[in-house]
């Protein structure tokens, strides 16, 4: 459980601040800089600057918390502060933080001075199993997300453990969504795995296993031309039921939240399109209700969310394409959904 191999670049686990500072050292760099937001910077980043005492030649850019960062007017502020300090095309930029700071991060460098070398440093449940490996950048434009970005990777990963003991109870739980769903879309076993386990506080080896999954996936295909669509199950309604609460609550749903809405969902469209067993949709059911709370959808809601879907970039000649469950631990890519399918999971969701 040390290290994993990607395209191109290593994602390492234990001790894996010490193999960051080692990464520094034999990188050459003419200096380096640390991303960060305002959450991160203060519980996480002390960690990293005892690893870092050695170096002398960083700088800090900090940026605001949150989805609502994650676009192109906070994306101009990076490139302006790489400017001001000085970074050249010999820099490094590090990515300490959740998916917003990694898509944000890794997007901002990959088009700097058309592209310095990045690393991701994930922070967060979501950032380690999800948004840290596979090499997408991303920012959100007019509330669809990550509509505009990259396919660049990293040139390695370092996934500390320790750092989820900062994170609250409902940080955990947006992260275990996305392994939930690879169990769901790739190992059966590992989904029974999770089923028993204590999911407040997910082991390192959880952890490990679920990166294993997405990085076998993303080897496969790298840029999404297939199997890699396997991915996105639960994203095509969750993204467009997480872009809904960000327009209308005040206290919106995280993505992991978002996500288990649209997994439930999805399943239920397993079983109208792909021939998933009842017996399976309700098991699925049962363990995501057990461990979100529902989300109040209603029928006045459903247009907008059809519309929001109608943007999703996974689309094909403005029709809706969802990935869906044959069976718990096996998927089905390029399924085209109509109006009346999506609206029937929506109602199988808002009546549980």
């Amino acid at each position: 459980m040390n290290k994993l191999q990607s395209i191109g670049y290593s994602i390492y686990f234990n001790n894996a601040l010490v193999k960051l500072a080692n990464f520094i050292k034999t990188g050459e760099y003419s200096r380096f800089f640390v991303l960060t937001d305002e959450n991160t910077g203060k519980h996480c980043l002390p960690l990293l600057r005892e690893h870092l005492k050695e170096f002398d030649n960083y700088d800090l850019i900090e940026i605001a918390a949150g989805e609502e960062s994650k676009n192109i007017d906070f994306c101009i502020g990076i490139w302006k502060m790489l400017i001001d300090f000085g970074a050249d095309r010999k820099s490094l930029l590090i990515n300490l933080g959740g998916g917003v700071i990694s898509d944000l991060g890794g997007f901002a460098a990959s088009t700097f001075k058309r592209g310095i070398d990045f690393v991701h440093v994930p922070t967060t449940l979501l950032s380690q199993v999800d948004a840290s490996v596979g090499g997408k950048t991303g920012i959100d434009l007019e509330n669809i997300k990550n509509i505009i970005g990259t396919f660049t990777q990293p040139k390695a990963v370092f996934i500390e453990h320790e750092f989820l003991n900062s994170l609250p109870p409902r940080q955990i739980l947006s992260g275990l969504a996305e392994m939930l769903k690879h169990g769901l879309i790739a190992d059966v076993l590992y989904w029974n795995k999770l089923k028993s386990s204590n999911l407040k506080k997910p082991s390192a080896e959880l952890v490990y296993h679920s990166v294993e999954i997405k990085n076998e996936v993303v080897i496969a295909d790298p840029t999404e031309q297939g199997i890699r669509k396997s991915l996105n199950y639960g994203h095509t309604i969750g993204h467009a039921i997480e872009t809904w609460s960000l327009m209308n609550d005040e206290n919106p749903l995280t993505h992991g939240e978002a996500i288990a809405a649209g997994m439930i969902c999805e399943a239920k469209l397993s079983n109208l399109k792909t021939n998933l067993d009842d017996s399976e949709l309700k098991e699925i059911t049962e363990m995501i209700m057990g461990l979100y709370p529902k989300y109040p959808l209603n029928r006045d809601s459903y247009e907008t969310l059809y519309g929001i879907m109608l943007k999703d970039k996974k689309n094909q000649n403005g029709r809706i394409n969802a990935s869906l469950l044959t069976r718990i631990g096996q998927c089905r890519i390029d399924n085209i959904c109509t109006e009346e399918e999506l609206y029937a999971s929506l109602d199988y969701y808002s009546a549980l």
